[in-house]
């Protein structure tokens, strides 16, 4: 049974960073390209970056240069290190796995920027 487990989101004042992490267990984590999405109130869920098992990475122009995505797969766990962050970050944030039957979605965690 495949479980994306998030956490580290809060509430940040405009120009503050957040780390979010997200454990997955039920994957062969180690071979999937792991993904962060967003969803903020009243808008459609948007993908925010990528990583491949070998580590390419590809972000939003929204947050390039601001959010960098990473990976370690000793741990199974997938991080967003989001520095610089602006009102319009606010969302849900979610992590997914492309699974053979479709996305397997995480509980996702609230960040919240305030100005």
């Amino acid at each position: 049974q495949v479980q994306l487990v998030e956490s580290g989101g809060g509430l940040v004042q405009a120009g503050g960073s957040l780390r979010l992490s997200c454990v997955a267990s039920g994957i062969a984590f180690s071979i999937k390209t792991m993904v962060w999405f967003r969803q903020a109130p009243g808008k459609q869920r948007e993908l925010v970056a990528s990583i491949t098992s070998g580590g390419s990475t590809n972000y939003a122009d929204s947050v390039k240069g601001r959010f960098t995505i990473s990976r370690d797969n000793a741990k199974n766990t997938v991080y967003l290190q989001m520095n610089s962050l602006k009102p319009e970050d606010t969302a849900v944030y979610y992590c997914a796995a492309l699974q053979l039957l479709g996305w397997a979605w995480g509980q996702g965690t609230q960040v919240t920027v305030s100005s």
